[in-house]
């Protein structure tokens, strides 16, 4: 059963930031994360257990993106999925908790 998707403003806001920066650095490479994010969605939505718990909280489980340095972290119950941020690999671990 595919669940429905819904992303927190923070993470939205997050993910239209980075697009903006990596189609200032070269034209379509934004269109390309947007496009990796999509993907990444339509697997999470499809089976949410397959991404790795998160070891700061088990509830809360994170999906890699393959091409681009951003981790979406989610949580999900039997009918939806919460992006709760979408969020740069290098950045500190879990800042997106605070906001």
């Amino acid at each position: 059963m595919k669940r429905e998707i819904e992303v927190r403003p923070a993470a939205e806001q997050e993910l239209a930031d980075a697009v903006a920066w990596y189609e200032g650095e070269r034209e379509g490479l934004g269109e390309r994360l947007l496009v990796a994010v999509a993907d990444a969605l339509d697997e999470i939505a499809t089976n949410p257990s397959l991404g790795a718990v998160w070891s700061r909280d088990h509830e809360t489980r994170r999906r890699i993106l393959r091409r681009f340095p951003y981790v979406i972290f989610y949580r999900f119950t039997e009918h939806a999925v919460e992006v709760v941020a979408i969020a740069h690999a290098k950045r500190r671990p879990g800042y997106w908790e605070r906001k």
